[in-house]
């Protein structure tokens, strides 16, 4: 089995969905024990510190994506003569960058807890403390992402993947071993923390089996510090871009509208983001193999991105259309005839959005994977303006969802201006995007046609007709004729 073939990469993207499936079960079952055992105001707490660790973890600068695509590069072009030298030096510098992290985190601490966050007098200095446990566990969480993108580039998302899901899972059953005894929250965390460390040691044990050179040859090399931080730094930017760009739009509804209406846009957008689940395991597979392929075989890097994009539709259309057709009636058993009636046209855009998005986002790890993460920076940076615009026109003008219409144009533009940069990248000429744009558009027409039946029969008929209709679709126009062989061969022989 090759670097990158077919079925490593179908192979690692289920690896990736499992790993990112587990703990998210984990949570819907421990939250509500967590909730009652420390109390809505820790729990809140809990959640802001780790907001707090999320955003300090931007001290990786995009070094451990930089890590997997140089490795990556390596091993596609059989040249890993200095690859320990690679891996230590970034390493290296991912720890350095976690330690100033640490102090730093550590040392606006009490401001933050005091004057930026409302935390209750009684529960400061347990606050404190929590971040505190969170500081000295920066260094480890940094650098986990470092020792995970190495073995990532070799291909190894069952070893990334077996040590995901009990870390993960973890994450939410460890702080249940405390409550018997205390409902600290610095105890919880130090748990939290404790499970962060067990999963650095994992993921360097297993580095050093699955490449035992860095076992044997631990050096640092000063002259690969400026191509790494280059590439890891124009990542950077689009990580600090991003979260605005997520969280722009429920200031301007509060800004804007009643306070109420940014629950009716923010359920729905928590509802169909879900869905990011799919790209980001497709993405996550796709990355190293492209990287891998890129300098020596465009043609195979191509068909690596291709599968990615046809693997992202086929998965992730049925569930769109699903949610676009039976929008009004889901929300109205669950949060009611209001809720549906405001959050229906909201959750219908930015279920098309999320669809839409999905794409680009295999298209943005094509354009990292092809070494010009600096081209996806450059395109964040300049949407940035226009869409503060547009999101403030249209939620002015149409409330709530033209908070979702302007969000959705944004991904709309990002991912088609990613999918023509991919093309000419990989193999100019090799039309992927069009085919993309082809997609798209057939899925528009679906998506607009859910909407034409009123009644619940109606609309379940519809879908009973379209789904058949769109796996018919998907096995002669998705799908390849050497992967149809593929499966029909593996169907005859389990028959």
């Amino acid at each position: 089995m090759t670097q990158t073939s077919g079925r490593l990469l179908a192979r690692n993207t289920l690896f990736n969905l499992l790993g990112q499936a587990a703990p998210m079960v984990a949570a819907v079952v421990t939250i509500p024990i967590l909730i009652h055992s420390i109390g809505t105001e820790r729990f809140a707490i809990l959640t802001l510190a780790w907001i707090v660790i999320g955003y300090f973890s931007l001290f990786d600068f995009g070094l451990s994506r930089a890590l997997t695509q140089v490795v990556a590069d390596r091993l596609g072009a059989s040249d890993a003569r200095d690859l320990p030298e690679v891996v230590w030096t970034a390493l290296a510098l991912m720890s350095a960058l976690g330690v100033a992290g640490a102090v730093l985190l550590a040392a606006v601490s009490p401001w933050v807890v005091r004057g930026g966050l409302n935390v209750p007098p009684e529960l400061r200095t347990e606050t404190i403390r929590t971040l505190y446990l969170l500081a000295l566990g920066l260094p480890f969480v940094i650098s986990a992402g470092g020792l995970r993108g190495v073995l990532e580039a070799y291909q190894r998302f069952d070893v990334v993947n077996a040590i995901r899901v009990p870390t993960g899972v973890f994450s939410y059953l460890g702080p249940l071993l405390v409550l018997p005894f205390t409902r600290s929250l610095a105890a919880v965390v130090a748990v939290l923390v404790v499970g962060r460390v067990a999963g650095w040691l994992a993921h360097l044990y297993y580095c050093v089996r699955v490449v035992p050179e860095l076992g044997a040859r631990v050096a640092l090399r000063p002259h690969l510090v400026t191509p790494l931080l280059r590439f890891g730094g124009w990542i950077t930017v689009s990580n600090l871009i991003s979260p605005l760009m997520t969280y722009v739009d429920r200031l301007v509804i509060g800004a804007l509208l009643p306070v109420a209406a940014v629950a009716y846009y923010v359920t729905p957008y928590e509802i169909v983001t879900k869905l990011w689940v799919i790209p980001g395991a497709v993405a996550g597979a796709v990355f190293p193999a492209l990287a891998g392929s890129y300098a020596l075989n465009r043609l195979r890097a191509r068909e690596l991105f291709f599968a990615g994009m046809r693997a992202t539709m086929v998965a992730l259309f049925p569930v769109v259309l699903i949610l676009f057709t039976l929008a009004p009636e889901g929300l109205r058993l669950w949060l009611g005839p209001e809720f549906a009636r405001e959050s229906t046209p909201v959750l219908r855009w930015l279920a098309a959005g999320v669809l839409v998005n999905s794409l680009g986002q295999v298209a943005g790890a094509a354009v990292q994977g092809a070494a010009r993460p600096d081209l996806a920076a450059k395109l964040h940076a300049a949407e940035l303006p226009f869409y503060m615009v547009s999101l403030w026109f249209l939620v002015r003008e149409y409330g709530v969802t033209g908070a979702a219409i302007a969000w959705t144009l944004r991904v709309g533009v990002d991912a088609v201006v990613l999918l023509f940069i991919s093309d000419r990248l990989l193999v100019p000429g090799a039309r992927v995007s069009w085919w993309a744009l082809g997609a798209l558009a057939l899925a528009a027409a679906g998506l607009g046609l859910g909407t034409l039946p009123q009644a619940l029969g109606a609309k379940v008929l519809f879908l009973a007709v379209v789904c058949p209709a769109f796996a018919v679709l998907a096995w002669f126009w998705v799908v390849q004729p050497n992967e149809r062989a593929r499966m029909l061969a593996r169907i005859r022989r389990t028959a």
